[in-house]
């Protein structure tokens, strides 16, 4: 191999050296701290870049996308001297690549340590009960101490997040039940309150159900009393007016001693009928009654043997058998026109 040949050569694997040594490419969403003799000298941005070989070099490659970092159960003591253990999320992004890298050993590790100090100072003014409902006050909180400790740093915090506040075993259990016992107070009192409710209604309802039963028992009542009057009216009049059609009937037919005398022994039987009958009266006048029934049958025999019919003699007019009523309290009195008055409904 000639000379000139190896000189080409290593003139080549130079430059190309020199050119890859010169050209930077910077990919997006990232930056890149150059320094020139150990100073800064430029911050590279995402794209194609060039810089001197040998003389530039890239100290640092700062990733500008938001980062989430979660850090580990820190044990805090409240107001009550209660240890509780709080885990962290912390939400940030790289805004200035320079301080970022220049104004914090680690800026990782610092908003870590700044972090637990701040919820230290936090949860200790607070107690428990507070601590475990105010999530969003201690974040607020803490998100504004970081956020100006680390503007400095070029760092912007944009969210700080409790993941868990874990108290003591035995806080846990004293908790439990306490709400167990709100929550079987609450159901007791929900309980009663549904009795309660229920027999207010059952009440009511029975109060209405017993009012329409009145009220209905009463027109029925009402009613059937109406309907009642309306037929003993309706019977009353007929009755009358049956009577009415007899009596009328009787005076217009003109009947004599004999007919009313069989009329009475007809009648006779029925009053010795049913079985409390053990006594049977029988009036005086019933020889008279007789007498004359006997003449009757014997003008009928009389007469259906061809003789001529004898007359059987008539009792004398003043003391009718039954054209006079009797009075249990008194004497028989005469009858007079107004007892063959006709009735008039």
């Amino acid at each position: 191999m000639t000379p000139t040949l190896i000189l080409t050569v290593v003139v080549i694997a130079v430059g190309a050296l020199v050119l890859y040594r010169a050209v930077r490419i910077v990919p997006q969403a990232t930056a890149d701290i150059i320094e020139r003799f150990g100073r800064y000298h430029r911050t590279l941005n995402a794209g194609l870049s060039l810089v001197v070989p040998f003389v530039d070099q890239v100290r640092n490659r700062v990733d500008l996308r938001e980062q989430v970092v979660p850090f580990a159960p820190q044990p805090v003591i409240t107001a009550e001297n209660l240890v509780v253990s709080i885990d962290t999320v912390i939400y940030y992004q790289v805004t200035d690549t320079k301080a970022a890298t220049y104004e914090v050993a680690n800026f990782l590790t610092a908003i870590e340590q700044l972090t637990v100090t701040t919820l230290r100072n936090i949860i200790g003014g607070m107690d428990l009960e507070r601590t475990l409902t105010s999530r969003e006050e201690i974040n607020t909180e803490l998100r504004g101490v970081l956020d100006e400790a680390t503007g400095r740093w070029g760092i912007r915090v944009n969210r700080v997040e409790l993941k868990a506040v874990d108290p003591p075993d035995s806080i846990k259990e004293a908790m439990e039940k306490q709400m167990r016992a709100d929550r079987d107070k609450r159901a007791s009192i929900l309980t009663a309150e549904g009795q309660k409710q229920s027999a207010i209604l059952t009440a009511e309802g029975e109060r209405t159900s017993a009012v329409l039963r009145a009220r209905g028992q009463a027109e029925a009542a009402v009613l059937a009393a109406e309907a009642d009057a309306k037929a003993q009216a309706a019977r009353a009049r007929g009755q009358a007016q049956a009577i009415a059609t007899v009596f009328k009937a009787i005076h217009e037919g003109n009947p004599d001693e004999r007919l009313l005398a069989y009329q009475y022994l007809q009648t006779l039987p029925r009053i010795a009928e049913g079985d409390s009958n053990k006594l049977w009266i029988v009036p005086s006048e019933m020889g008279k009654a007789l007498e004359g029934l006997g003449g009757f049958f014997g003008a009928v025999k009389a007469n259906n043997d061809g003789t001529a019919p004898v007359p059987a003699p008539r009792p004398e007019p003043s003391a009718p058998i039954s054209a006079e009523p009797t009075d249990l309290d008194g004497p028989p009195r005469p009858r007079d026109e107004d007892d063959y008055r006709p009735y008039s409904p």
